[in-house]
């Protein structure tokens, strides 16, 4: 069995809903993060990528009809070079690359370009289609951009909760209170910005459109202001737009490869050596990270007392702080180049961002071991630990 690696990661810049990249399409984001993956590997033929995997969490809209495909042809790589779209939800580009990497691993693929994408300013809203033709009443259109749409009325009614109030019940559950969401919520908008100051994002980060920047950033945010937004989904609740990840455009790509391709490709940035799936009721998905961490680690071999770094994407600070708190590791190990809470969270794109970084935060902090996670809608979790090369 061949061993899979990162050799180069790139996104773009995460946009605010209705922001900077409100006027760009998904297939175009997605087209412009394979372009600048691309162009970290010179001596790569794009002839020889095997295969393109490709999250996007709606698929309801311009990224419909398979968007990694879509994405192939208008970066303008040969039509040889095939690609599938990938939902799992927010997990989808995580799981882009956890298939990609298996494909290595298998001996069925050298190359694989893994990614994903989402704008959730262009997802549309839909009119369900009726069963017969002309129904008498009013149809009520239905957004796609997050969460439950449709829903089947089979489903138990603790299971279609919406995400937010999902996730005040985890704080009830293990006690974490508002003011712990918020001092986490405040170091990830400081974290973010810093990084970016440092220049961290500047080999990560390609430009779409007129965006440069990850434009949700507040580099003045604290604890204390903070506090003074008001619940969003209890009228006594912790959750605030404050302390939860917004709703954002962006795409993320990661070149994958085995060893052998090491002389097109140059030096890989880390080895894949565990990868693994979780499932829990629906309602508490945000605590499924946990065990998926877990039996990531537990597939390369290795305890949380090796680990140098955590990129765990911040859905919420409180599902975030709970899960940080099963693991029992510091803190400061996790997310310390900012997280979704600031840079934000478009669905399809998140798992590769934090895969991508984490690459590049076990560089900086000359570590061995790191792990990335992410919680899923209705149950589910996704993670990743990674071996530095350097």
């Amino acid at each position: 069995m061949a061993d899979s690696f990162v050799y180069a990661a790139v996104r773009t810049p995460f946009g605010r809903y209705s922001g900077a990249l409100a006027d760009v399409r998904p297939d175009d984001l997605a087209a412009t993060a394979l372009t600048g993956l691309l162009a970290k590997a010179p001596g790569l033929d794009p002839a020889r990528i095997d295969d393109v995997y490709w999250g996007n969490a709606n698929g309801a809209g311009e990224d419909n009809r398979n968007v990694g495909r879509m994405a192939v042809l208008l970066a303008g790589l040969p039509t040889s070079v095939p690609a599938s779209t990938v939902n799992r939800l927010c997990g989808s580009s995580l799981d882009a690359a956890i298939i990609g990497s298996r494909a290595i691993t298998a001996g069925d693929a050298e190359v694989v370009v893994a990614g994903g994408v989402e704008s959730m300013t262009r997802a549309p809203w839909v009119l369900p289609k009726p069963s017969r033709a002309f129904p008498a009443g009013n149809v009520e259109a239905v957004s796609t951009t997050l969460g439950w749409r449709l829903t089947n009325p089979r489903m138990p009614a603790e299971w279609t909760a919406s995400l937010g109030e999902c996730n005040e019940q985890l704080g009830d559950k293990y006690g974490i209170s508002r003011e712990r969401q918020d001092v986490f919520a405040a170091r990830s908008h400081v974290l973010a910005d810093r990084a970016w100051n440092d220049g961290f994002y500047a080999d990560l980060v390609v430009p779409a459109g007129d965006l440069d920047r990850d434009e949700g950033i507040r580099p003045d945010s604290s604890a204390e202001k903070l506090a003074r937004l008001k619940p969003a989904f209890r009228p006594d609740g912790t959750i605030t737009a404050g302390n939860a990840s917004p709703l954002n455009d962006g795409a993320a790509a990661l070149l994958l490869g085995s060893e052998r391709v090491a002389v097109q490709l140059g030096d890989p940035l880390a080895r894949i050596a565990g990868r693994a799936a979780h499932a829990v009721d629906p309602q508490a998905f945000g605590f499924a990270p946990v065990e998926a961490a877990e039996r990531a680690l537990r597939q390369a071999g290795i305890t949380w007392s090796q680990v140098g770094a955590v990129e765990l994407n911040e859905a919420f600070a409180v599902q975030s702080l709970a899960c940080v708190d099963a693991w029992g590791v510091d803190p400061e190990i996790v997310n310390t180049r900012g997280g979704a809470i600031a840079i934000g969270h478009p669905l399809g794109a998140s798992g590769a961002r934090i895969l991508g970084t984490l690459a590049h935060v076990l560089r900086e902090r000359n570590q061995r071991w790191g792990v990335a996670a992410i919680c899923i809608g209705v149950g589910q979790a996704l993670a990743v630990v990674l071996e530095n090369q350097a």
